[in-house]
């Protein structure tokens, strides 16, 4: 196989990297993806591959710092941009929902780290992802509150906990049935739902 890894700069092949691991996961068992077949795809030899990366334990970390990144710059742009907490927190469901159906690959991996018995720097990031998510989503829940537009004795850790439960819930259906694309249909009616159970009755 040739090796063309000279030619690109190594910010661009690391990123390419990534971008070849999020496209094997989304129709591979992540666990199942080897270094070969990352470099497979790529076109490279494995040699080539780890001229940018020591091991497959630091690609799966780039992975999911990529993950982390983008997931979350994308959720704080569409909450900034919502005229109301609850207008946010669908902002957040929508776009969410969204970032998935875009990168299938993306929600095997993360449940796939969160199983694995063993530290590693990639399940270190998938917890992170979690705790900031959860920051955030508290964050609006508290304004939603205070603004009177959700329930006054309302659990907001509960709610946090179901409104990423939620998330979950529809890509593991999606994931079942083989269609990323129900997430897009899917998730306004859910969303729906779940609004009715923590909006202020007033």
């Amino acid at each position: 196989m040739p090796d063309h890894s000279k030619r690109i700069p190594a910010d661009e092949r690391r990123m390419a990297t990534i971008e070849a691991v999020i496209a094997l996961a989304a129709e591979h068992n992540p666990s199942e993806i080897t270094t070969a077949a990352i470099a497979e795809h790529m076109h490279l030899t494995q040699g080539a591959l780890f001229r940018h990366f020591p091991n497959k334990d630091a690609i799966w970390g780039a992975v999911m710092e990529w993950v982390a990144e983008r997931l979350l710059l994308r959720l704080d742009e569409a909450v900034k941009a919502a005229p109301s907490p609850l207008a946010a927190l669908e902002a957040m469901f929508l776009t969410h929902a969204a970032f998935v159906a875009e990168h299938p690959g993306v929600p095997r991996m993360m449940f796939g780290e969160l199983q694995r018995p063993a530290p590693s720097p990639a399940r270190h990031m998938v917890q992170t992802i979690l705790q900031r998510y959860g920051e955030r989503l508290r964050r609006l829940l508290e304004a939603g509150r205070d603004a009177g537009d959700i329930a006054p004795d309302l659990d907001l850790d509960a709610a946090a906990t179901l409104f990423i439960g939620t998330v979950q819930g529809l890509v593991m259906q999606s994931m079942l049935a083989g269609d990323v694309g129900r997430l897009g249909r899917d998730a306004p009616r859910v969303f729906a739902i779940y609004l009715n159970g923590i909006r202020s009755p007033r």
